[in-house]
């Protein structure tokens, strides 16, 4: 399943180089003082980002079924205005990141075998969970974890997305992948940047429409015309590429929805700000939510998951179809997949009236 990426307990052992510091950053109250401080960092541009005016919404629905009730209720939420990157971050981007600061993933660190005597040798390895196809497999009967298509793989990091003998050189537009939370906050930071709560994700990706299933409207082939980077064919089996595309897309492959914003729905879920908590919704206020003071836990690792939004190119019409405007699912704080990336905001002041 594209929802449910569940990493083994060895698989987890790399918490302890850096989930410490991760926690200690990332309560809703750290949130807080981030968004409204006065004494903010060096303000970033915003060339590639678009104004989102913020105002009142729907979030999550009441028609979400028994597979994904973490969708409801619908309920309101009121957001303020603020500045989004009109596309996930690129390669070109994060490169630009890492030229800059020579910043080390955490996908391209071995661990210390003295800090892990417990843990697999092939565990120790610096490295990300891959999507690999397989056959003969139902994946209504796989569970939430330990999915059969999900494989760690040695040396595969944002560099080397397939691992030791691929490359980014001819994918310089195509989103960053193979990061962890703290990657991802790390160049947030580094912008002048943060990443968005869900709920200014998911006001955003709606582009304005109200309640509709999709950031497009209601239909998910409008006209028979795919509208995001998605499976079509037997998952985990075989994707037929109908869409055009098997694998990742460069950015602003598909239409932007009303707001100016691409890939708001498939391509690769987006790592947002919060805490994942599957019954959020039934507590959540109506100001500004900022999700829960600590994520869901279904490994029982101790560390959480924050939420990750919008689907990705696993996800299938009939198992997952998770590229809806609502759909949501938890990522360990520690693990990099190649089927997420992000995207930033900005609390920049709203652009001058013409």
């Amino acid at each position: 399943m594209d929802s449910a990426v569940n990493p083994k307990p060895a698989s987890n052992a790399k918490a302890w180089i850096i989930i410490i510091a991760v926690v200690l950053m990332v309560t809703p109250f750290g949130i807080l003082v981030l968004r409204n401080s006065p004494a903010a960092p060096a303000s970033p541009a915003t060339t590639g980002m678009v104004w989102i005016k913020g105002g009142e919404f729907t979030m999550g629905s009441d028609k979400a079924d028994e597979k994904h009730a973490e969708e409801a209720p619908g309920h309101a939420v009121l957001i303020k205005g603020f500045w989004m990157d009109v596309t996930e971050v690129t390669n070109a981007q994060f490169q630009a990141f890492v030229d800059a600061t020579q910043y080390v993933t955490d996908a391209e660190k071995d661990l210390d075998p003295r800090q892990f005597p417990q843990a697999p040798p092939e565990m120790l390895k610096g490295g990300s969970l891959l999507f690999k196809k397989v056959s003969g497999v139902n994946p209504f009967q796989c569970g939430g974890a330990n999915l059969p298509w999900w494989n760690f793989t040695a040396g595969a990091n944002w560099r080397q997305p397939e691992g030791a003998k691929s490359s980014i050189k001819e994918r310089m537009n195509h989103p960053v992948i193979c990061l962890t939370y703290k990657d991802v906050q790390a160049y947030a930071k580094w912008s002048g940047k943060r990443l968005p709560t869900e709920a200014e994700w998911e006001f955003a990706a709606r582009g304005g429409l109200k309640d509709k299933p999709y950031t497009w409207g209601d239909e998910e082939r409008p006209n028979g015309k795919i509208m995001c980077n998605h499976w079509q064919g037997k998952f985990p089996e075989r994707d037929n590429g109908v869409d055009g595309f098997t694998y990742v897309a460069p950015v602003k492959s598909f239409p932007a929805n009303a707001f100016g914003l691409y890939d708001m729905a498939g391509n690769v879920w987006e790592m947002c700000e919060d805490w994942y908590g599957l019954e959020y919704y039934k507590v959540s206020p109506k100001d500004g939510p900022i999700g829960p003071a600590i994520g869901y836990d279904p490994e029982k690792t101790g560390y959480g998951q924050h939420v990750i939004r919008g689907g990705s190119w696993l996800c299938d019409e009939g198992y997952c179809l998770r590229y809806r405007a609502t759909s949501r699912q938890g990522l360990d704080t520690l693990t990099s997949t190649n089927h997420v990336g992000f995207r930033c905001v900005s609390d920049l002041p709203a652009p001058s009236a013409k």
